[in-house]
């Protein structure tokens, strides 16, 4: 069965309709007047209100529910592709361990390889279990003061040991900060941040990630790509839930969809802004969180501060 794929349809029949409402509430006014009946001039300009009003809600509606549409089937699709894709891997290599004498260094290579595809389907359970905790409002009991510099390095091995890359492909640059929240929000944030950084970076990423306290009262925090970027009018986009640039069924990155809506959402939920913007000249994406904060005396670091090996702000 096709899918709707577009949102002109509904959008030139609500404005068609509207239009004409419009001409026909302007006809009545001036036939009214000059009949001189005010009485049913008046019954008729609500009626027609009404009548408008109930257009542009349909409309409304309408583009909403469409959009809606879109953005599930999105994500149908991306989960039926990240959990076939998988499982058709382990099965292949699971039958030809068992119908065939694999030499041993091949079959380390398909253990490996069934790993990989075992790690993407754990993967795809925690955006999953990620997203449902979205609706647990947390406790006052919960919410912690959280020395943000651990967290962030936390983060960044866990994103190089999925990938299997080297620590140094993340640069960090972290002055010593806190910020309050849950410790398990804090983590997907930056989590998620930084995984899409490497993701969509390639096999040359080099990710920045920097935090200091500004004179606002906020830890500012920028994860920084080297990756293709983002289009300037499709930022804003790709915070909404399922949403995934391009076709799904022929992107080569894996995903749900559901990374960036979990950052947005936890980041307002901790009364905090997340904004994304190109490199100028360079190619590369920057997200910037900002989360309310202060920074940290150097007395009360429980830990030695991090060494700043790439990116300096300013």
């Amino acid at each position: 069965m096709s899918r709707p794929r577009s949102l002109g349809w509904p959008i030139t029949l609500g404005v068609v309709l509207i239009v004409l409402l419009v001409a026909l509430m302007i006809g009545w006014v001036v036939l009214s007047i000059q009949e001189g009946t005010w009485g049913l001039l008046t019954v008729g300009t609500i009626f027609l209100v009404l009548v408008l009003v109930g257009v542009v809600l349909y409309l409304t509606i309408a583009v909403t529910q469409i959009s809606l549409n879109q953005r599930q089937s999105n994500f149908i699709d991306s989960v039926t592709h990240e959990l076939k894709s998988p499982i058709a891997s382990l099965k292949l290599y699971l039958q030809t361990l068992s119908r065939r004498n694999v030499p041993e260094a091949q079959q380390a290579d398909f253990y490996r390889f069934m790993l990989a595809d075992l790690d993407r389907l754990d993967t795809l359970i925690n955006h999953m279990l990620d997203a449902a905790r979205l609706d647990q409002i947390p406790l006052d009991g919960e919410l912690l003061d959280l020395e943000l510099a651990p967290i962030l390095e936390s983060c960044a091995l866990t994103v190089c040991l999925r990938y299997r890359i080297p620590a140094e492909t993340v640069s960090l640059d972290l002055a010593p900060t806190v910020v309050r929240g849950r410790p398990i929000d804090i983590e997907m944030v930056f989590r998620n941040l930084i995984d899409n950084a490497v993701k969509y970076s390639g096999t040359q990423a080099k990710i920045g990630v920097e935090s200091w306290a500004n004179i606002r009262g906020m830890v500012v925090t920028r994860v920084s790509d080297n990756g293709p970027g983002i289009p300037a009018k499709l930022r804003r986009k790709i915070f909404g839930r399922f949403v995934r640039l391009g076709n799904e069924l022929e992107r080569a990155q894996t995903g749900t969809g559901l990374g960036l809506f979990i950052v947005r959402t936890l980041v307002k939920r901790m009364r905090g802004k997340i904004t994304v913007r190109g490199r100028g000249p360079r190619p590369g994406t920057v997200f910037e969180v900002e989360l309310p904060g202060h920074a940290l005396p150097a007395s009360d670091v429980s830990r030695p501060a991090v060494v700043a090996v790439g990116l300096k702000h300013g």
